[in-house]
């Protein structure tokens, strides 16, 4: 925990099967963005608690006319936070074309404010087309991938082993900076640099959290089956935000 903060909200999965509904919501269907090949689904096949730790799990099977499966799974309607300090310990998977990702989206989002005027905080995403990174993104109306490269914030912090070992992924989010950190050593900042309008810096609402494997689409690229299940493990989701 970084000194000044206080525990707040967390999930340490101690009770083995469904996820605890009264923290997460399943996000499901087929129809997503980014070209991504998984259906969503709330089953224990694609997420569960066991041995005090929550599988992750996208698989090899038909469902919704795509041809795999895996979970979202979200705080929202739950829990959401303006500010704090998150962290998550977790190991992701090596698959070729797996694309997990932990972020956060605001509680707008849900309430018809479009992407990405909305604002996204992407706290970690890997893929193996590089698999000895790890990227660590912000989205708004006027920075965001979809724009020329000097219009991004956008970070690949090297990282060899990632898809092997645990790993603590840390994003401490004030009101003047968001910095992500990996195993408690800060790797990435984005600075506010006085920006006050929301098409610029959206990052003063509540968001809430996610965490889900993609397979495929345009950042997890082409699949190879035999490389599946691909499953990420989570240890513990901890949110703490200043005393």
């Amino acid at each position: 925990m970084k000194d000044g903060y206080r525990l707040v909200w967390a999930d340490e999965f101690q009770a083995d099967g469904k996820p605890d509904e009264s923290k997460w919501s399943f996000e499901v269907g087929g129809n997503w963005h980014n070209r991504e090949l998984q259906a969503y689904t709330d089953h224990l096949k694609n997420a569960c608690v066991s041995g005090g730790q929550l599988h992750v799990r996208a698989v090899k099977e038909p469902c919704e006319g795509r041809d795999y499966t895996s979970a979202r799974m979200t705080t929202y309607p739950h829990a959401a936070w303006q500010y704090g300090y998150f962290e998550v310990r977790a190991k992701i998977p090596c698959g070729v074309g797996s694309w997990p990702a932990i972020w956060l989206m605001p509680v707008a989002s849900k309430q018809g404010v479009r992407w990405p005027l909305c604002g996204e905080i992407d706290m970690m995403e890997h893929t193996m087309a590089h698999p000895d990174e790890l990227v660590y993104s912000l989205h708004s109306e006027k920075i965001n991938h979809m724009r020329p490269l000097d219009q991004q914030r956008s970070t690949a912090v090297y990282s060899p082993g990632a898809s092997r070992e645990f790993r603590v992924y840390g994003l401490e989010w004030t009101e003047d900076h968001i910095a992500y950190l990996l195993d408690g050593r800060e790797v990435c900042r984005y600075e506010r640099n006085g920006a006050r309008d929301a098409e610029t810096w959206p990052f003063d609402q509540p968001f809430f959290l996610i965490l889900n494997i993609a397979v495929g689409g345009f950042m997890g690229g082409p699949v190879r089956d035999e490389d599946l299940p691909f499953e990420m493990i989570v240890d513990y989701v901890r949110v703490y935000q200043k005393a």
